[in-house]
């Protein structure tokens, strides 16, 4: 029982913080980040899941990615862990290639690499965000 709430304990503050460009850097260590035609052509081929996280706003402003699965950040890790009792239909497994886009691609490194923790090992997300897709020319939804 003491061992079980040793894992409860708070941890303890690492001795040099970091900032957030060097954990956005380790963030992407891990990921293996996809420019927008890539993305486009493994969405179109059934091979990744497109996931929209920006907010209503941008995409009211901006528009959509046809196809792209629109969940808000705060919500992303509980509708998409293949284990969780709010999951969307599309996380139905750890195997499932996902790529994360946010509006320039910062945000969405983040979340890819919290949803690597989750054991989805194929989340990425989309170098440049929606604005390098919209850049590409390709497909939007206005």
């Amino acid at each position: 029982m003491a061992e079980d709430l040793k894992d409860l304990e708070r941890p303890k503050a690492p001795a040099h913080p970091i900032g957030i460009d060097e954990l956005l850097e380790r963030a992407r260590e891990k990921l293996d980040r996809v420019e927008a035609l890539e993305a486009y052509e493994a969405a179109r081929g059934g091979d990744a899941l497109l996931v929209d996280i920006r907010y209503a706003a941008l995409r009211d402003r901006d528009g959509l990615i046809p196809g792209a699965l629109v969940v808000e950040r705060n919500e992303l890790e509980w509708r998409l862990d293949p284990q969780g009792s709010h999951r969307l239909p599309e996380a139905a497994h750890h195997d499932l290639r996902v790529v994360v886009i946010c509006n320039e691609g910062y945000a969405s490194s983040l979340a890819a690499a919290s949803l690597r923790q989750l054991g989805l090992h194929r989340a990425t997300d989309l170098v440049g965000g929606f604005q390098a897709w919209r850049d590409a020319g390709l497909p939007l939804t206005l």
